[in-house]
């Protein structure tokens, strides 16, 4: 028997420090009685075993607490990026605030960006630019029919 605290007690209180919640707490006890056991484990203890202990016994559930250990850990980090990811879709399902003349959006901090940065910012995309066959049509075959129309004629060229 522990002189001041029992076991139940310092494993109540390494659950309540902060960095100890995730602590594999295995309880090696001389009570074994059905109501002890159950009094452990509902301490939130990981484990409990009965006195004497057996070498290989304890080393095997040193492993498994190792591994659910490992896997709690493994769950946080996918929770905090889930939330992450969480963050950022939920800021594009907003409301965007949109010029209706130029485009750009106006973002968090009241600053006017555009588009494609606003998006890249939020997300993990990134754009390449191109021109799409309506657009190729109706504004840059005009514009460079334009601009073909001011050059001066090559030399060796009839004018007309």
């Amino acid at each position: 028997m522990m002189p001041e605290l029992d076991g139940i007690e310092v494993c109540r209180r390494a659950r309540q420090t902060e960095g100890l919640e995730n602590l594999c707490i295995i309880l090696v006890a001389s009570r074994d009685s059905e109501e002890d056991i159950v009094a452990g484990l509902d301490a939130v203890a990981s484990d409990y075993i009965v006195k004497p202990w057996r070498r290989d016994e304890l080393a095997t559930r040193i492993g498994v607490g190792k591994r659910v250990v490992e896997l709690q850990n493994q769950l946080a980090n996918r929770v905090e990026k889930l939330e992450e990811a969480l963050g950022r879709v939920n800021t594009l399902q907003g409301l965007l605030p949109i010029c209706s003349y130029c485009k750009k959006i106006r973002d968090d901090g009241n600053y006017w960006k555009q588009m494609e940065g606003y998006i890249e910012d939020h997300t993990d995309v990134s754009f390449s630019h191109c021109i799409c066959p309506d657009c190729y049509t109706t504004i840059v075959e005009p514009q460079l029919v334009e601009l073909e129309a001011e050059l001066p004629p090559k030399q060796g060229e009839d004018e007309a």
